[in-house]
């Protein structure tokens, strides 16, 4: 967290104690710059921030004051899934979304793209320039099956901030997060076994799943501490579950991170039952507080945690670079991948692996995390502003989704149907349950920078669930 998202906390926090009222003015910049010790642009940036969640008012040559306070939407409770297998359903739904990606009027709130406009993204163009100059031999012979070693051994560095302490012949490359999940699911599962997953959890898995010959059952899961222990224990003694898909860092939709304690217990689940835990680590490096969170593998003690990742959300989807780090299921992982998929492009691998190498990464994936996080909390607001009350919101710890909970009797399958006609697009909640729950949730995509038109469209989205209420 950087110095002016800090202070800004701390006077959010006395905002909300009453330590000042509404109305009040505020501490001069001059003031709060020498009571902190911190620069006036910092200062200036904090009550920015403020402004933005509409906590505080500028008046010129005033000062700021403290704003009318509006009640914060409430959290989502508990899911309550139905607790049993379930065939897989909603897959024209998601087709229809994967569509939608090809027309360019459509502004897509319900896609899972990251921001590619920002210009930490110009060194990457460099790099792959350079590749294509000075290795334009190696780019066009076939890969190595386990992919570029430098570039295994910049991920085995990169999971070093997550505590999995791996090196570079423990990593196997994928065409991105979604491939490694199902050469996973491929290399310790067969058709017709049952996996247990969050829920809600990312329509891709699900279709992952329904694709491979897969049942699902759904745990309940908190939008705050992420999956039920004990309801995950109930169904691993009711059914023959083979393993688990978890996504505890920055959850894809709800935002969550873990606490180390569930993430021990949930280990000590699977271990205690002999099943796998499919660990899906995508969004991990845009959590927003320092340190990054650990992952369930770096607890790992016998390998059974097989972790997936990619470079799809912390720099492009295109890239088509993910990993697994598949522990004691390696050498079947390996032939999965040599039947399924085969090897992978050389040439994104290189210019990536130079784009870590040179610091750009990092460099990049922090200011991400910053932008991400201002984008979350304005469009928070604009839920509030514009969506009728009753309203719940998830406070996500990272990446760049939101999920909204609306009144029970709003159908978002229909609403995002009359969207469609306005070149607007959104993710129902159905897409994120096996079997259609949360038609009155949708997902949003905060990676869409918070410009004037994308308010306009949360005002039409407002005005439509306003209307489906009626």
């Amino acid at each position: 967290m950087t110095r002016y998202q800090h202070l800004a906390n701390l006077l959010a926090q006395r905002i909300e104690q009453g330590f000042y009222r509404e109305g009040e003015k505020l501490p001069s910049v001059r003031r709060l710059s020498q009571e902190h010790g911190v620069s006036i642009s910092t200062v200036q940036q904090s009550y920015q921030l403020l402004e933005q969640q509409r906590l505080i008012t500028a008046q010129p040559r005033s000062g700021y004051f403290v704003a009318p306070q509006q009640l914060q939407a409430p959290v989502p409770q508990m899911s309550r899934p139905i607790q049993r297998p379930v065939e897989i359903t909603q897959w024209e739904q998601v087709l229809s979304m994967l569509n939608v990606r090809d027309d360019k009027d459509v502004i897509t709130f319900g896609g899972g793209s990251p921001d590619m406009e920002q210009p930490g993204l110009k060194p990457l163009w460099r790099e792959f320039s350079k590749v294509i100059r000075h290795d334009s031999g190696d780019i066009l012979k076939y890969d190595a099956l386990t992919g570029q070693r430098e570039l295994r051994e910049q991920i085995a560095r990169l999971m070093l901030g997550a505590g999995s302490m791996v090196t570079a012949d423990d990593v196997v490359i994928t065409s991105g997060c979604h491939n490694a999940l199902s050469l996973a699911l491929l290399a310790v599962c067969e058709p017709g076994d049952i996996i247990a997953v969050e829920s809600p959890t990312y329509y891709g898995t699900m279709q992952l799943l329904r694709g491979l010959g897969f049942k699902a059952i759904e745990i309940p899961t908190d939008p705050v501490n992420g999956i039920s222990v004990e309801a995950l224990e109930l169904a691993l003694e009711q059914w023959p579950v083979k393993g688990v898909i978890l996504v505890p860092n920055c959850n894809n939709p709800l935002g969550f991170i873990m606490p180390d304690k569930r993430k021990r217990a949930v280990l000590a689940l699977a271990q205690s039952h002999d099943i796998v835990i499919f660990e899906d680590d995508i969004y991990g490096d845009l959590a927003t507080d320092y340190p990054r969170p650990q992952t369930i593998h770096s607890m790992d003690i016998d390998g059974r945690v097989m972790l997936c990742s990619s470079f799809t959300k912390t720099i492009a989807p295109g890239l088509r670079i993910g990993w697994i780090i598949p522990g004691r299921n390696y050498d079947r992982l390996l032939q999965k991948k040599y039947a399924v998929s085969g090897t992978n492009v050389p040439s994104t691998q290189m210019a990536v692996s130079a784009f870590i190498r040179e610091g750009y990464y990092h460099r990049h994936v922090r200011r991400m995390r910053q932008i991400y996080q201002r984008n979350m909390e304005i469009y928070t607001g604009w839920l509030r502003e514009y969506f009728p009350c009753g309203i719940c919101v998830t406070r996500p710890k990272g990446g760049f989704m939101l999920w909204v909970e609306l009144p029970a009797q709003v159908d978002m399958v229909c609403v995002s149907r009359q969207l469609c006609r306005l070149k607007i697009h959104v993710a129902p909640g159905s897409l994120f349950s096996a079997s259609g729950k949360y038609r009155n949730c949708l997902r949003i995509n905060c990676a869409l920078p918070p410009i004037e038109k994308h308010r306009q469209v949360m005002v039409k989205l407002g005005e439509a669930v306003k209307m489906a209420m009626e």
